[in-house]
C-alpha cells in the first residue's frame, strides 16, 4: 500500500523478505513519493501494471520469478520505468547482463541505505524533471500555436508572422509547399484571422474535378445551359461571396478555366454558364499547390498572367524535415488529439519510440506524422506508444526481430514460453488483447513474441518445437 500523501512520483519495492520490505520502505519514505510493496514477484508485476510506478526496486533471487525475469516483464511493459536490482550474489557478469537488459542499477546486499537513498533520490528527481518537462511542453504547445498551426521552429515563427500580417489585407494569396505540409491549415488560418472570418470558407480541390465541369463548379449555370442542367445552380464563387474561396492544387486547373478565373479575380464578377448577365461578387481567393508553377508556365500548362495575379502575396510552407525541432510538439498534439478521439488514456511515447520517429525523414510531412500517431494510438494497449505500435515500415527501420521459429530449434525455455503463448491465444480464440491480459504482458510484448516464435493466432502449443 502507498505510504505517501500524493502520487506525483511513485516507487515499488519487491522482496520476498518482510523484514527487507519494511526496512527499505521506511528508509525511502519521503513526502511526495508513493511507495508500494509486494512480497512476491507476481504480485509486484500486478502493481506495476496497475500503478505504473516510476521506479521499481526488486530482489534478484525470489521464488517463482527471478529479478531478471521481473526486469524483462517490466521492460516489455514500459522500458521507461527505472528498475534497480538487489542481490546478495553479486558478480560482474550478472551486473553487466542486468544493465544490458534494461536495469538502471545493480545493488549488492546488504544494502548500504545511504547509497540506496542517494541513487533512488537521483532517479526520483529525474522522474520529477520529466514531469516538469511534460508540463512545460504542454505550455509550450499552447504558446506555439497560431489558430490551427503548430510550431516553435524559426521557419514556423516566420510563417506565423507572415500570416498575421497578410490576413487583414489579402485579396489573393498563393500557398506553396510539399504534399502534407499543411497548406490547407494555413488557408483556414488566413480566413479565420481575416475581416471576413464570419463569411463562408469554400473549398475546391482542382485535382478532383472533371475538366468539363470546372466552369460550372466555379461560376454556376442556368437551366438548359447544357444537357443535364435541369435547374439553375449557384457556383462556388457566389457561395463564397463575402468570404474566402480556397482553390487547392490549382496547378491542375485546365488552361481555359484559368482564363475565366483570371477575369473573375480582376473584375470581381462572374457569369453563370449559359447566362448573359454578369454578377458582382466580393470574394478573397487563396490558391495552393505543391507544383512548381514557374516550370508549369514554361511548359504552357499554367497562365503566366494568372500566376502573377495570385502571387501578389506568396506563402511557402516548410517541410517537416526543415522544422525538426517541432517534432516533439506535433507528436504531443496528435497524441492528445487521438487519445481524446479514441477515448484512450495515452500520455506519450516510450523513449525508443521517440528515437524511431526522430530518425525518420518524414517524406509525407505532417500528414504522414498524423497518420502514424493515429495508427499507434489505435494499436497501443498501455498508456504510452511503443515501437510495436508503430506502422510496419517504421518498425522495420527500427531493426525489429522477426525470426520465425522454423529457422532454428528453440531452447527448452523458449519452447515453454512459446507453448504458454500459444495456449493463451487458443483460449482467447485468437483475441490478442485477451491473451495478453491472461499472460500479464502488454499486447505489444505479445505481438513481439508471436513474431519471435513465428506464431499465428490459430497455432496450437504442439506447433512450438
Amino acid at each position: 500500500m502507498p505510504h505517501a500523501v500524493n502520487d506525483s512520483v511513485s516507487l515499488l519495492i519487491i522482496d520476498d523478505s518482510a523484514g527487507s520490505l519494511e526496512l527499505l520502505s521506511t528508509a525511502l519514505k519521503q513526502d511526495g513519493v508513493s511507495i508500494y510493496t509486494a512480497d512476491d514477484p507476481e504480485s509486484g508485476l500486478e502493481l506495476v501494471y496497475q500503478h505504473h510506478p516510476h521506479i521499481v526496486l526488486t530482489d534478484l533471487v525470489m521464488p517463482g520469478l527471478s529479478g531478471l525475469e521481473v526486469l524483462d516483464r517490466i521492460m516489455q511493459f514500459d522500458p521507461g520505468i527505472d528498475v534497480l536490482l538487489m542481490t546478495a550474489h553479486y558478480s560482474t557478469e550478472s551486473a553487466v547482463d542486468a544493465i544490458r537488459r534494461g536495469a538502471s542499477d545493480y545493488l549488492n546486499k546488504p544494502i548500504n541505505l545511504q547509497v540506496l537513498r542517494a541513487r533512488v533520490n537521483a532517479l526520483l528527481e529525474q522522474a520529477r524533471r520529466r514531469q516538469r518537462a511534460a508540463h512545460l511542453e504542454s505550455e509550450l504547445l499552447d504558446a506555439a500555436r497560431l489558430d490551427g498551426l503548430i510550431g516553435n521552429s524559426p521557419a514556423m515563427w516566420e510563417l506565423f508572422s507572415k500570416v498575421r500580417r497578410i490576413a487583414p489585407h489579402f485579396r489573393t494569396v498563393l500557398i506553396t509547399g510539399a504534399t502534407g505540409t499543411g497548406k490547407d491549415l494555413v488557408a483556414q488560418t488566413l480566413h479565420r484571422l481575416s475581416p471576413v472570418a464570419r463569411g463562408n470558407f469554400v473549398v475546391l480541390n482542382c485535382s478532383a474535378v472533371v475538366e468539363t465541369l470546372f466552369e460550372s463548379e466555379l461560376f454556376g449555370h442556368v437551366r438548359g445551359a447544357f444537357t443535364g442542367a435541369a435547374s439553375d445552380k449557384m457556383g462556388l464563387f457566389e457561395y463564397a461571396n463575402e468570404g474566402v474561396l480556397f482553390l487547392d492544387e490549382i496547378g491542375d486547373m485546365p488552361m481555359n478555366t484559368q482564363a475565366k478565373l483570371l477575369r473573375a479575380l480582376q473584375n470581381q464578377e462572374i457569369q453563370r454558364v449559359g447566362s448573359l448577365t454578369a454578377r458582382k461578387v466580393n470574394v478573397r481567393v487563396i490558391a495552393a499547390t505543391h507544383q512548381d508553377l514557374r516550370a508549369a508556365i514554361a511548359e504552357k500548362r499554367f497562365r503566366e498572367d494568372l500566376y502573377y495575379r495570385l502571387t501578389m502575396v506568396e506563402i511557402s510552407v516548410p517541410p517537416l524535415v526543415e522544422r525538426s525541432g517541432d517534432l516533439p510538439l506535433l507528436i504531443r498534439h496528435f497524441v492528445a488529439h487521438f487519445a481524446r478521439q479514441y477515448g484512450r488514456p495515452i500520455s506519450g511515447l516510450t523513449p525508443r519510440a521517440e528515437m524511431v520517429l526522430g530518425r525518420h525523414i518524414w517524406p509525407g510531412n505532417v500528414r504522414e506524422l498524423e497518420n502514424v500517431i493515429g495508427h499507434a494510438c489505435m494499436m497501443a494497449t498501455g498508456d504510452r506508444i511503443d515501437v510495436p505500435d508503430l506502422p510496419g515500415y517504421l518498425r522495420s527501420s527500427a531493426g525489429e526481430i522477426t525470426r520465425p521459429a522454423a529457422q532454428e530449434q528453440l531452447s527448452p525455455l523458449d519452447e515453454q514460453e512459446c507453448r504458454l503463448i500459444s495456449a493463451a491465444l487458443a483460449a482467447a480464440r485468437g483475441n490478442q488483447s485477451e491473451a495478453a491480459r491472461a499472460l500479464k504482458i502488454g499486447r505489444d510484448a505479445l505481438r513481439y513474441k508471436m513474431k519471435k516464435y513465428g506464431l499465428e493466432a490459430s497455432l496450437t502449443p504442439e506447433q512450438c518445437h
